[in-house]
């Protein structure tokens, strides 16, 4: 009875020629630190899964969910290479061998080379909990052009260096939901440990202005929400590095260094400003990770 009550629903909810009023889409969110996002689409086909979950644990839960639809998965697409959207996947590849995995061919030599050690530092703080051999794609996505999954065109849009070197945005406009991945979260500290902030900013100013017709937005960490939550993410990183711009100053005690004390005016600042914000990521120590990259960022890089 259970099965035929699934069914009836997902009859109702995935979008027909005569077109939904809702894109149905699930949402697993994995507990703090971070509420990594995987999400998935109903489309026509199967369900299209966007990112996989940082640890196997987790991307076990994450297949249990998606077996609890009823339905096939049709397709998992990455929308970048940090190790918490990625870790999952070789979990959801063996659970769904036939669904295709796809990304762009920048974004599976990232997870191919590790080129920055950000897996195995994953490894060090989750252990056997974080896959020893990560999973590459293995379907190519071409940047900024669309791709059909299971029966739902999907149109997509590069971005970086910013968040990180390079990303997907992906977008369905017949209800017109945006999935940013790690351009956007909502409430969150992110990582700002590569020290392109400043080609964060631009990157959200080129997503608004591409998706201007965008009405609801699934972020790479936490809740859902309207396209309000671009402006939010602009607003944090702007305040960041106005908190950031006197200790990194020359005439500053340190320099350009930050010391001690500054890191921690710095961090009352921010948390003052933002409270109750999770790490995106597992480091215990990000907010200070963050202070000292974009100081360095700042005292290194040209006016943003």
């Amino acid at each position: 009875m259970k099965k035929v009550i699934v069914a009836l629903l997902l009859l109702v909810l995935v979008p027909s020629s005569a077109g939904a009023t809702t894109l149905p889409v699930g949402r697993y969110a994995s507990p703090n630190p971070g509420s990594v996002n995987v999400l998935w689409i109903s489309a026509p086909h199967g369900l299209i899964v966007i990112d996989s979950g940082r640890t196997l644990s987790e991307a076990r839960k994450v297949v249990a969910a998606l077996r609890a639809t009823g339905r096939p998965v049709a397709g998992i697409v990455i929308t970048h290479a940090h190790p918490d959207h990625v870790g999952g996947l070789g979990v959801l590849h063996e659970a769904f061998p036939s669904a295709p995995m796809y990304a762009t061919a920048a974004t599976s030599e990232e997870i191919r080379t590790d080129s920055k050690g950000f897996y195995a530092l994953t490894r060090q703080l989750h252990g056997d909990d974080y896959p020893a051999v990560m999973t590459v794609p293995d379907h190519v996505l071409a940047p900024n052009r669309p791709v059909t999954i299971g029966g739902l065109r999907l149109v997509t849009a590069e971005f970086g260096p910013g968040e990180t070197d390079t990303a997907t945005a992906f977008y369905e406009p017949a209800h017109r939901v945006l999935f940013p991945g790690d351009l956007v979260a909502n409430h969150m500290t992110p990582a700002l440990l590569e020290e392109h902030t400043c080609g964060w900013l631009a990157d959200l100013d080129r997503l608004r202005k591409r998706f201007p017709d965008a009405r609801k937005l699934y972020p790479g960490h936490g809740a859902p929400g309207s396209p309000a939550l671009i402006g939010e993410q602009e607003r944090y990183l702007r305040d960041f590095r106005a908190f950031v711009a006197p200790v990194a100053a020359p005439s500053s005690p340190g320099g350009t260094a930050v010391t001690p004390e500054e890191l921690a005016e710095v961090r009352a600042e921010v948390e003052a400003r933002y409270p109750n914000y999770p790490n995106v990521a597992s480091l215990p120590n990000l907010m200070d990770v963050n202070i000292t990259a974009v100081a360095h960022e700042l005292a290194t890089g040209a006016p943003c």
